[in-house]
């Protein structure tokens, strides 16, 4: 049996003078805990009958919304602990009242993500993922959204309201359902949320990327490109040497290779550690990069200096502050030389006479195509630097086609 008031708690101040607190008195089986408002009120300025604070005081419609807030806490808390038949005292309810702060909402969750990948400096990633986050935000409408009313339904309409757009695509789409389960996923770890509510699942929603065509080069359009006499074209030239750098190393995402340095080149091997997850790799130089190595070395000063030109005006400093400041340059920068790049890829492929869209990454996808089932996915998942083999053998498969043109010719034999 429980027993819940509004009081005026009397105490003595270090004066000796008594003043009196606006507090909650809980009783449970006779044993009292208080949990104090953190309110001085003079008893002219209470209404003892209605247990509130009388219209005499200047702020009493805010200490009257602060009463009826937190005794409908300690309400709800006993109304749930009796509907679980389990039992509570006084003091344990009043520790949890006190300790129960309010929860984060959703996107102040997405925001400490997007902070927590800036001071990591996965800058490419923050501003992915805050992408993510702003569709979501035009979706809800609202800016306290909680874990709990992102359900099925809720995510089954987002769904239904991004395909609306029509320029997200369907893999975009799963992108952003991959977010919102990392960010419930860290909500039920900080208890946020209770496992219950997870809306993803067996039975529930379910992330499934939708198949995509991967078409690569293939050796007469690599040696065209190669061959091709860009000597009046010293841009595009530069442009041709970072694609095949990116080739000629199992298709190096574009990130990497600008960014890549002298020092990084040991006894005829690169060391560099790749952007996208930090791994630390180690391949060889073949020739054909020792060719292109050459064209850049005499504009070498220091070991430090990148290789290629693209990011060399970004500023060096040395203090931590302005290297965290640089490496936000350093992504703004090689981004807008990206750009660059592709724009000159696009003039590549038409003084090359080739159809196929090319761009920095379909250096990755020539090397796949190329590679075909020319070597085992085991080394072909060392050399594209793959966690998990099954990604590189749903990877490799966009490009292997030999078997099942030979079974379709065996068929079609008459």
């Amino acid at each position: 049996m429980s027993t819940l008031k509004t009081v005026l708690h009397p105490k003595k101040d270090n004066n000796g003078n008594t003043v009196y607190r606006l507090a909650l008195r809980l009783t449970v089986n006779r044993k009292r805990s208080y949990l104090q408002l953190l309110q001085n009120i003079d008893p002219e300025h209470w209404d003892a009958p209605a247990r509130e604070v009388n219209s005499k005081h200047p702020k009493h419609k805010q200490l009257n919304r602060l009463i009826r807030k937190k005794y409908g806490e300690i309400e709800d808390y006993i109304l749930d602990m009796e509907s679980k038949n389990k039992s509570y005292t006084a003091i344990q309810v009043m520790d949890v009242i006190k300790n129960n702060k309010e929860k984060q909402t959703f996107f102040e969750l997405a925001k400490e993500h997007i902070e927590d990948l800036t001071k990591l400096e996965k800058h490419n990633r923050a501003v992915s993922d805050q992408s993510k986050i702003n569709r979501i935000k035009e979706f809800a409408k609202n800016e306290n959204l909680s874990f709990e009313e992102i359900d099925e339904n809720f995510l089954k309409k987002l769904k239904i309201h991004l395909a609306g757009i029509g320029t997200i695509s369907e893999r975009s789409i799963m992108n952003i359902y991959v977010l919102i389960r990392l960010l419930y996923n860290n909500g039920i770890r900080k208890n946020l949320v209770d496992q219950k509510f997870y809306p993803f699942g067996k039975g529930k929603i379910k992330i499934k990327y939708p198949e995509t065509i991967k078409i690569g080069l293939d050796e007469m359009e690599i040696r065209k490109i190669k061959e091709l006499d860009l000597s009046q074209y010293p841009e595009i030239s530069k442009t041709r040497d970072v694609f095949l750098f990116s080739f000629y190393l199992a298709g190096i995402r574009i990130g990497d290779v600008l960014c890549m340095k002298w020092k990084d080149i040991v006894d005829d091997r690169i060391y560099y550690k790749m952007g996208k997850n930090n791994k630390t790799v180690s391949l060889k130089t073949p020739t054909q990069i020792i060719e292109i190595l050459s064209r850049y070395e005499q504009d070498k000063v220091s070991n430090s200096d990148y290789i290629f030109p693209h990011l060399k005006y970004v500023s060096k400093k040395q203090s931590k502050k302005v290297l965290k400041q640089d490496s936000k340059k350093i992504y703004t920068a090689t981004k807008t030389q990206t750009k660059k790049l592709n724009t000159n890829l696009k003039k590549l492929g038409i003084m090359a006479e080739i159809d196929k869209k090319i761009t920095n990454h379909i250096a990755r996808h020539s090397f796949g195509n190329i590679a075909g089932d020319k070597i085992s996915p085991q080394m072909l998942q060392k050399l594209y630097r793959h966690t998990h083999l099954s990604t590189t053998i749903g990877y490799q498969g966009n490009f292997i086609h030999k078997s099942a043109d030979d079974a379709l010719d065996s068929i079609l034999t008459f």
